[in-house]
């Protein structure tokens, strides 16, 4: 986090946690504090899952017609009606990562330290926990919790609100 009281700062809500909407977030994060924003992210429902200590994040492509994936020299879609065979989404994942990989970008488990190592702050929402029965214990080192307020008190400070 930068010093000066006058840095320009960022809040990111981070409710999605498929392995492809894990990116976004996670990337303007780092990239943001690289850049000397102080940047807070609140997590909270699905995006509570960016925070657990094992990340076994998949990809759906139910609903996700912008999924286009490079294939045999040209990108390809999935209909939505494909998504309904078993093991098509495992497939999909396994696509992603390799996909990931083979393109050499760090891994959401890298983005995240190298986010903790930026000094992003990071809030688990305590709603979200007890809806869905997760403990502190559940998540890395780290995060803070709160609410809704916690997150309005930090945005109507920011710069920058992002929606993820």
């Amino acid at each position: 986090m930068a010093d000066d009281s006058n840095a320009k700062t960022m809040t990111i809500i981070c409710t999605k946690g498929t392995l492809d909407w894990a990116y976004p977030p996670f990337i303007l994060a780092t990239t943001a504090a690289a850049m000397g924003l102080d940047v807070n992210m609140f997590f909270t429902f699905y995006g509570l899952n960016l925070l657990q200590k094992k990340l076994d994040l998949k990809i759906s492509s139910l609903g996700n017609p912008g999924m286009k994936m490079p294939m045999m020299g040209m990108h390809m879609s999935m209909p939505n009606i494909v998504s309904t065979i078993p093991g098509v989404d495992a497939a999909a994942t396994k696509m992603m990562k390799n996909l990931i990989k083979s393109k050499g970008v760090a891994s959401i488990e890298e983005l995240r330290e190298m986010a903790v190592e930026a000094e992003v702050k990071m809030v688990a929402c305590q709603m979200t926990l007890d809806l869905f029965e997760y403990t502190p214990d559940d998540l890395i080192d780290g995060p803070e919790l709160g609410g809704a307020a916690t997150y309005i008190e930090m945005a109507a400070k920011s710069d920058i609100n992002l929606y993820m």
